[in-house]
This record gives C-alpha cells, sequence and structure tokens, in this order.
C-alpha cells in the first residue's frame, strides 16, 4: 500500500515521463529542414543588425517595475472588492465593515501613489535618450596615421567585402 506521498510521487514520475514520450514523439515526426531563415535571430520581425552585446537604457527596466507594481496592484484589489464588498457582512456589522474596507483599500491606493508620484519626482519616468560616450584610448600612434589608413582603406564601388 503506497502512502500519500507515494501516490503524489507516482503521479509526478508519470508527468516527466508523459512529457518525455510526447517529446520523443515530437522529434521522430517532425521535419529537420534547416536554413538561414530558421537559424537567423529573430528580433520582433526586423532583419539583425549590428553586434547584440549593447547596453540597454536602464529606463526599460524602470519602466517594467512600474508596470508590475501597478499589475499586482490590480491583482490584490480585485479579489479584496470581492471579499470586502459583500453586502450581507457588510449589513451584519452595521455598515462598520464596508467603511473600514474602504479605508483600507484607500490606504493601499495611496501608498502605491506616493509610490508612483516618488518615482515620478526623482525622473525616473522621464525618457532622455543618452548620449553615446565613444571611447578614447591613450595611444602614441599620432591621430593623422590612423586618418591616411581609414581614408588608403574606405570602401569604394566595386570593392566591398562579400556579404553574408
Amino acid at each position: 500500500m503506497l502512502s500519500d506521498f507515494g501516490i503524489i510521487l507516482l503521479f509526478i514520475l508519470a508527468a516527466f515521463a508523459f512529457i518525455g514520450a510526447v517529446l520523443f514523439i515530437a522529434k521522430l515526426l517532425r521535419p529537420d529542414r534547416p536554413n538561414v531563415e530558421k537559424n537567423s535571430t529573430y528580433e520582433s520581425g526586423e532583419e539583425p543588425v549590428g553586434n547584440a552585446n549593447i547596453q540597454f537604457n536602464i529606463r526599460f527596466y524602470v519602466v517594467a517595475l512600474v508596470f508590475v507594481l501597478f499589475d499586482v496592484e490590480l491583482v490584490f484589489l480585485f479579489p479584496w472588492a470581492t471579499v470586502f464588498g459583500q453586502e450581507q457582512l457588510i449589513r451584519a456589522t452595521g455598515g462598520l465593515w464596508g467603511w473600514f474596507a474602504l479605508a483600507e483599500a484607500l490606504l493601499f491606493v495611496l501608498i502605491l501613489g506616493l509610490g508612483l508620484a516618488y518615482v515620478w519626482a526623482k525622473g525616473y519616468l522621464d525618457w532622455v535618450k543618452p548620449q553615446p560616450k565613444i571611447p578614447t584610448a591613450d595611444t602614441k600612434v599620432p591621430a593623422e596615421l590612423y586618418n591616411r589608413i581609414n581614408t588608403k582603406y574606405q570602401s569604394r564601388p566595386g570593392n566591398d567585402p562579400p556579404s553574408m
């Protein structure tokens, strides 16, 4: 006789076995015809250009965090409204429960509003494009020598490197 934990373990093992079997059968059935188009990276329908190792603006993360903050607020407010908005509960307490629940929700929204005001006042929501920093290197080679080499080997029509 298996204990309750043994039954749960069997269900977990069966789930992993089922997933493995489905993936194995899918590998056997699906076609495998890679090409250049399929192997290229997907960037929202745009052709990938340049190096992928670029620095993202930190404001992307700030906006994402603010979105998550207010998304979580809604996740908490909907169940709150259904639980604390029960008419029978409000009647049973003579309306006191309704006022308490309303004050509690207003305090919750007020704290979140203060957080939004703080972020706004600090300027974290201002979308300013940062100025790119051009790297400099200390070298003993004169800059004029670099300019001569660059102008000598500039790309000319018919002299372009082969495209990939």
